[in-house]
């Protein structure tokens, strides 16, 4: 759900109204509802040290894993290697859910493959039998879900994508949960130019995760946020129009990028932050911290603060929970 290294939670008043989903709750349920722990879903790289899910698993419902590819024939997938299979055990230990992701990452092209995930979506056999590996890496290894993270597609992936969480959705056991990511757009028609038929997915899936980052990122000559504030809510709105808030998820950043005058690349935030040092600022229009360094550089990362207004975000808009990627480099939950 990144661009994987450029290579790889009141005072209380008799009274109250809070928007609650579609409608206004009043009266005494209303602080408990403003307070409630939304369900959070933390990604986590099968490398990483399993430490990273105990020291937020008070703040996490899910882990996801970023345990296997598609190959390129789009025919297949890869097993979950012995690092996945230690996030799971660790998630389980203490007592999380563990979903397993699945993406079109491609180390040959070092970002997300169009092509590779055409040739799955395009075929019905390669649908088939890649559905059949992903159930069969849940039902004998213990999984409790799995997260189709599909990125960089087209309009003509859409009917195959549709297609394909259908059937794995209809093969999964029923104690299986199947959530998909999708890319930010401020519109329905960029939604559909990414190759997302939204109001399809959104009932096909149990969770929608909108990937609310990466609005900017050193692959680009201009410095901005990760993830502003007003991007989202944008985001939000386009995709509220076709998917069920309660299936909603925002999806948020915890790193940031650093865009130098003869290199540019991915930071975690205690990296950002040491780099930045006392030239750091909170930007309050995009929620995101900021530095000019005196080298020319310039940073934006998202930290703890900014999780904080995201969660307001969400319970604001009665959104079902929030997503962060990724433990290995954000701050830890609280």
């Amino acid at each position: 759900m990144d661009v994987r290294d450029m290579g790889r939670r009141t005072s209380r008043v008799a009274v109250v109204t809070v928007l609650v989903g579609a409608s206004l709750v009043v009266g005494a349920d209303a602080p408990a509802l403003a307070a409630r722990r939304l369900p959070v879903t933390a990604f986590q790289s099968a490398g990483d040290p399993t430490s990273l899910i105990d020291r937020s698993r008070a703040a996490i419902t899910t882990v996801g894993v970023d345990g296997v590819v598609l190959r390129a024939s789009g025919a297949s997938v890869t097993a979950p290697d012995r690092g996945a299979e230690r996030q799971r055990r660790r998630a389980h230990h203490d007592q999380l859910r563990a979903e397993l992701l699945v993406s079109n990452y491609s180390d040959a092209v070092g970002d997300f493959a169009e092509p590779v995930a055409h040739r799955l979506l395009a075929s019905a056999a390669h649908r088939r039998a890649v559905v059949r590996a992903l159930v069969r890496d849940v039902t004998r290894r213990g999984w409790d879900g799995i997260s189709v993270d599909l990125e960089a597609l087209a309009p003509r992936d859409t009917t195959g994508l549709t297609a394909f969480v259908r059937a794995l959705q209809r093969a999964l056991p029923r104690r299986a949960t199947l959530s998909i990511s999708i890319s930010t757009a401020a519109s329905r028609a960029g939604y559909r130019r990414m190759g997302y038929d939204l109001r399809a997915l959104g009932r096909a899936v149990d969770r929608v995760m909108l990937m609310a980052y990466d609005q900017h990122g050193p692959w680009e000559d201009t410095p901005g946020p990760i993830g502003a504030l007003g991007w989202q809510r944008k985001g939000i709105a386009a995709a509220r129009h076709t998917v069920p808030r309660a299936k909603l998820d925002l999806g948020v950043a915890g790193y940031g990028y650093a865009w130098r005058p003869h290199s540019n690349d991915q930071l975690s935030v205690a990296q950002a932050r040491t780099r930045a040092g006392s030239r750091a600022r909170f930007d309050e229009a995009s929620g995101e911290w900021t530095a000019r360094l005196a080298d020319g550089s310039t940073l934006w990362w998202s930290d703890r603060r900014s999780w904080q207004l995201r969660v307001k975000l969400a319970r604001t808009l009665g959104l079902h929970g929030l997503a962060l990627w990724v433990l290995g480099r954000a701050d830890p939950l609280r």
